[in-house]
């Protein structure tokens, strides 16, 4: 009887392999792997994590251009520059769309309506019009310009105030951490979250910066971990997961957090001087009441500080890592800012355009580890590409890991070796490096996250030696969420460039 079951399952997975492949070509579908889907799971089977590498490794056996299915979606998934290409130009607005029913774009982005996850149409344009119009465009950049110098200062002054004489330790991601969040709060707020244990704070101020951290380090955990019921939503119907409390509690906390902020702010405009990001938005409302609400700019305001954080600091501690597993590479940096910095003053950003060697490594960083490893989209309305149709409300994944670490694309893609980019200006470079995606639904603030990571890295390499805190190699492994963060945080050992030293004191 065991052996008829297994011959009948044999039988029935070619049927349904045979079948399915007739009907796809008849459809003119893309191409999908032999191993048929099975019921409910779909080609749920063929994956593991992290899913851009598993995704990867199915292009790279069955073609770049795959129809998967997915638990109840419709995913195509694609994995060349040329067709990556054909979707965020030709095809832009048709995959101008987020996927539909996502458990973070529910729960965390206001059931849809935020700029991240709304769909593509008139308030998801007024959301991109008024964030990199208002908040990011290039001027208003420049003027928070002094508050990422000052919070990178104070990173580098308490770095060199913990050296005794001897190379220290470093926990990276946590000092990361705070540089960042309180740089981007600033921007936001004018405020600072994240304190030394030599500041003197109220008990007011300690309680909002106890909430702020939590709420952060919640957000960081919900992007950390791939969410199977936007995959499976039977799960979903069968109850209110625990995921999905801890995502509304989550978003309560979030919300009520920002709130008070902006009506803290509010209150505290006429007495105010130079403006914030908040700021600047409860002006507008005044004049566009309509328009600016309040639930428009927590939202804007919380999408800001999530997206705007969490990658930097991912793209930061990977570059960190990658430099001290390569120490060639960080003495050619070293060299190029003596060269055009010196040592007299710390870099500025206006240096950037003067050290293109940290820009190639920047670049070979988000190559090789895009903070964002998947691009999600989803068709409005049927459409062509590479030749096959696709389906209205098929949900798009332009692997951009894939693309972007392709062997026959780059060439030993494993290898940290920055000077792959010199000369290449342009990130979007025949679709094969996409670290902030393309077209309408590009980053935004790929402008504030470059001048923050060029400045925080470019001040570390001029004011420090970095170094391993053994022989063995910092571990290179990459996490499963939606952010590809290290799994294991850099700790490396820290002392101060002796060239530097003159300079460190008067910080």
């Amino acid at each position: 009887m065991g052996a008829f079951y297994f011959y009948f399952s044999l039988t029935f997975l070619a049927i349904s392999a045979i079948t399915n492949y007739f009907l796809r070509k008849f459809q003119n579908l893309p191409p999908t792997p032999w191993l048929p889907p099975l019921p409910i799971i779909g080609h749920l089977y063929l994956l593991k994590r992290p899913l851009h590498k598993s995704l990867a490794k199915i292009s790279a056996r069955y073609g770049p251009v795959q129809l998967l299915q997915i638990g109840s979606r419709r995913v195509l998934v694609v994995s060349s520059p040329s067709a990556a290409e054909e979707c965020l130009t030709k095809n832009d607005i048709i995959f101008a769309n987020r996927p539909r029913q996502l458990l973070a774009g529910k729960y965390l982005g206001y059931n849809y309506d935020s700029l991240v996850y709304a769909p593509y149409g008139d308030h998801w344009r007024n959301l991109r019009r008024v964030t990199t119009l208002e908040i990011l465009s290039s001027h208003r950049l420049r003027e928070f310009e002094p508050i990422r110098a000052d919070e990178v200062r104070l990173m580098i002054r308490k770095l060199y105030r913990s050296w005794s004489g001897e190379a220290v330790e470093v926990q990276v991601n946590a000092m990361l951490v705070d540089l960042t969040l309180n740089a981007v709060m600033r921007m936001v707020s004018g405020k600072r979250y994240y304190y030394g244990k030599d500041d003197i704070l109220t008990d007011e101020e300690k309680e909002k910066a106890h909430r702020f951290q939590e709420i952060v380090e919640e957000v960081f955990c919900a992007m950390s971990v791939s969410h199977i019921g936007d995959y499976l939503p039977i799960l979903r119907w069968l109850g209110v997961s625990k995921l999905e409390k801890q995502l509304i509690a989550l978003q309560a906390k979030r919300d009520l957090f920002m709130k008070e902020l902006v009506e803290e702010i509010r209150c505290s405009m006429k007495n105010s001087g130079k403006r914030n990001m908040i700021q600047v938005l409860l002006s507008l409302q005044q004049t566009e009441p309509e328009c600016y609400t309040d639930e428009m700019i927590r939202s804007i305001m919380l999408t800001i500080l999530a997206g705007g954080t969490h990658t930097s600091i991912c793209t930061l501690e990977w570059a960190m890592s990658l430099l001290v597993n390569n120490p060639s590479v960080l003495k050619k940096a070293h060299n190029e800012i003596n060269s055009h910095v010196g040592h007299d003053r710390c870099v500025e950003e206006s240096d950037m355009v003067n050290l293109p060697y940290l820009a190639c490594i920047i670049k070979e960083t988000l190559r090789m580890y895009p903070a964002g490893p998947l691009l999600p989209h989803e068709s409005s309305k049927d459409c062509m590409v590479s030749g096959y149709h696709v389906p209205r409300g098929t949900m798009l994944l332009v692997n951009a890991w894939g693309i972007q670490n392709d062997p026959n694309i780059w060439g030993d893609p494993e290898t940290f070796r920055p000077e792959r980019f010199e000369g290449v200006e342009v990130y979007g470079d025949g679709f094969k490096l996409l670290p902030f995606g393309f077209g309408r639904r590009s980053c935004p603030g790929e402008n504030m996250a470059m001048r923050m990571v060029g400045l925080a890295l470019g001040s570390l390499i001029q004011c420090f030696e970095w170094g391993r805190t053994s022989k063995a190699k910092v571990d290179m492994n990459g996490g499963t969420g939606i952010a590809l963060a290290k799994t294991i945080h850099l700790v490396a050992m820290c002392q101060p460039r002796p060239i530097m030293l003159n300079l460190l004191s008067q910080l």
